[in-house]
Order: C-alpha cells, then sequence, then structure tokens
C-alpha cells in the first residue's frame, strides 16, 4: 500500500502565506463600493481595499487576542476589543459604528443641547437604503476566518462588533476613494513634520511614498489601486499600521490586472 503523504500541523495562527487570499472578496469589496459612489472600481483597487480591511481588522484582533491571552481566554468579549484600543490608538477606526454598539455606549460622551438637556442616542435608521450599518452582517464570514487565523473565536457581541467596524471602516474608505478621484488627488490634507525646538527643520521628503499619492493620475470614472492607497492615507492617520496597510496592498495587487 503505498504511503500516504504526511499532513502538514497545525501549529496555532495561519501563515502570511495562507493568508495571501484576502478574506473579505472583491465582489463583496465592490458591493460597499456600489452603495457609495457609481465610478467603476478596477479589478486591483478591490484587491487593495480588501488588504487594507484585512490588515485593519487583523491588526484589531491581535490587540484583542492579547487582552484575552493575559487572562487566559481564547474567546474574545467585547472587552477585549475596548483594551486592544485603549492601548493602541492606531485600531480607533470605524468610528462610526460606536454609536450603534452597546460595547461603546458610554464612552463616546454624553450630548447636551443649547439648553443643556441630554441628548438621547441616535436610533438604528431603517431606511431602504443599503448603509455600512446595515450591511455589517455581509463580513462575518471573514472576520471568522481572521479570527481562526489567529488561532481565537468570539462571543457573538464580539463578531457583531468586528463585523460593524469592518463595513464602517471600508465604506469610509470607498468615499474617501472617490473624493480622491473627484479631486485629483489628496488635496485637503497637509503634511506635519515634528521639530525639536532650537533644531532647523528638516529638507522635505521628496521621495517619501506617501507624497506620491498627493497627485492623482488616470481618468475620473474609475477607482483605481492609487486611489484606494490615497484613501488609506486618509482613513489610518500614521504610524505602523497605516506602512503596513500600505505595503500589504501594494504586495496584494502585484500580480492584479488594473481592469
Amino acid at each position: 500500500m503505498p504511503a500516504q503523504p504526511a499532513r502538514p500541523e497545525c501549529s496555532g495562527p495561519e501563515t502570511a502565506s495562507v493568508m495571501d487570499v484576502p478574506p473579505f472578496k472583491p465582489s463583496l469589496v465592490k458591493a460597499v463600493f456600489r452603495d457609495v459612489t457609481p465610478m467603476h472600481v478596477s479589478r486591483s483597487a478591490a484587491w487593495a481595499a480588501a488588504s487594507v480591511t484585512r490588515t485593519v481588522l487583523t491588526e484589531i484582533i491581535d490587540g484583542a487576542r492579547r487582552a484575552a491571552s493575559a487572562e487566559a481566554r481564547k474567546k474574545l468579549i467585547p472587552g477585549d476589543l475596548l483594551s486592544a484600543i485603549d492601548r493602541n490608538v492606531e485600531l480607533e477606526v470605524g468610528s462610526k459604528w460606536y454609536d450603534h454598539s452597546p460595547t461603546f455606549r458610554g464612552l463616546t460622551g454624553v450630548l447636551y443641547d443649547a439648553e443643556g438637556v441630554v441628548v438621547p442616542s441616535r436610533q438604528r435608521s431603517r431606511s431602504r437604503r443599503p448603509s455600512a450599518v446595515v450591511g455589517a452582517h455581509r463580513f462575518e464570514a471573514g472576520v471568522k476566518r481572521l479570527l481562526r487565523s489567529q488561532g481565537v473565536t468570539a462571543v457573538p457581541a464580539m463578531v457583531r462588533d468586528l463585523d460593524g467596524i469592518a463595513s464602517v471602516f471600508l465604506t469610509d474608505l470607498a468615499r474617501d476613494a472617490a473624493m480622491v478621484v473627484r479631486e485629483g488627488g489628496v488635496r485637503r490634507f497637509g503634511t506635519v513634520t515634528l521639530v525639536m525646538p532650537g533644531e532647523p527643520a528638516p529638507p522635505p521628503l521628496l521621495k517619501d511614498p506617501l507624497l506620491t499619492l498627493s497627485t492623482r493620475r488616470g481618468n475620473g470614472r474609475t477607482i483605481g489601486r492609487d486611489d484606494i492607497l490615497a484613501a488609506t492615507t486618509i482613513q489610518l492617520f500614521g504610524g505602523n499600521l497605516r506602512q503596513r496597510a500600505l505595503t500589504e496592498a501594494r504586495e496584494a495587487t502585484q500580480n492584479t490586472s488594473a481592469g
């Protein structure tokens, strides 16, 4: 009887090679974009947006996993999400979801009107028009795959929050990408350089890859990969997460056609 090939052993979270295919399918990405803009979305743009969303959610889940690990748990709870965001401000994305989730209730502050009366929290809309909140459930399969890749599971409330954050983040990314196309680049955001008192300002970084995204090339009817990268620099204000998201998106689209 011929020998059976040895199966690779599962030794924890999936490796980067297994995660080369984004858990959020390009077809889902394009569906979200259709809710926001009538512009055509190129294949490379859809893959880039899927990759950026994966990077952001992976980082959030990793932070929550670390919080749960400190309590010897492998099942994530909403409190782990709050701990992850509290430890790393870069993870505070998809903030429009916070008004719809009990996890974040009380953390967004109490609003008062001109008479000093507390303004009640916004209720969920029953509008027929699809929105990032209404369509959050579409991300459940991808979120669960990312959880498995980190070797953890999550209670339903935590899955719901991750669904919502992913949906709102990708919707905001779509809006910013459409804005980049309309305005011909990133025009409303400047650059900030930190300088110690008494020290001369450094020369401009002409070779900074982020600066190359400030001016757009291409037609005004199609959202391309570079438009997604430019939108990413708007959504992620800086730091390691933004740089990782840009790098992984470029790698994910190296062999993807532009159509």
